[in-house]
């Protein structure tokens, strides 16, 4: 819950695509805003949503797309992190939530144990900042901010999710369609957005 409030308090103003279960939930516990697009019941697309916004909005005034992503969801499509450095969207930051294990399935650990996600995005041709605290993430996520794309921002967490967070029971199309049209609005009347 610490990592998404420090990036809820950095993207009021930006797009940004949320990975499914848990991460949409506490996300939108944290903040439930219109320009949030949370991906339920689409695991691992997170960053690939998030890619085709950022290489669709290169020529508009939307200053950057971020995507929340976890290390099980990425693990189910690190495609994601080739096409993205091979694409190279300038105005794609990718924040990995990295606690090693999936927090859907009672914490049964991925590969990020043994393998390191930063490591496998820098070999893609992403610029990787990493953090530890909330303090580092809020540092390195401004940073990420202030860099040509595609960024990948490692953030290591302990493992756990955040109790009594109600479900997102909202119809997904519902949500698209709210981040759709806020999309819009910043495409048509751009605000001026402090990276």
């Amino acid at each position: 819950m610490d990592a998404l409030r420090v990036l809820a308090d950095h993207t009021a103003e930006l797009p940004l695509v949320v990975t499914c279960a848990a991460s949409s939930r506490e996300l939108a516990a944290v903040a439930d805003r219109p320009n949030h697009l949370y991906l339920l019941d689409a695991m691992g697309l997170a960053g690939s949503v998030a890619t085709g916004i950022a290489l669709a909005l290169d020529d508009t005034p939307v200053p950057k797309v971020i995507a929340i992503e976890g290390d099980g969801s990425l693990l189910m499509n690190p495609n994601v992190l080739i096409t993205g450095g091979f694409l190279r969207p300038d105005k794609l930051v990718m924040v990995l939530l990295d606690n090693a294990v999936y927090g859907a399935t009672g914490n049964l650990p991925t590969y990020a144990e043994a393998i390191d996600l930063g490591r496998l995005a820098e070999a893609g041709g992403w610029t990787v900042c990493r953090a530890d605290t909330p303090a580092e993430l809020a540092t390195e996520f401004t940073r990420a901010l202030a860099l040509s794309g595609p960024v990948l921002v490692h953030v290591r967490l302990e493992a756990g999710n955040a109790a009594d967070i109600p479900k997102l029971l909202e119809d997904p199309v519902v949500l698209g369609r709210r981040f759709q049209d806020w999309l819009r609005t910043r495409i048509d009347a751009p605000l001026e957005v402090a990276l």
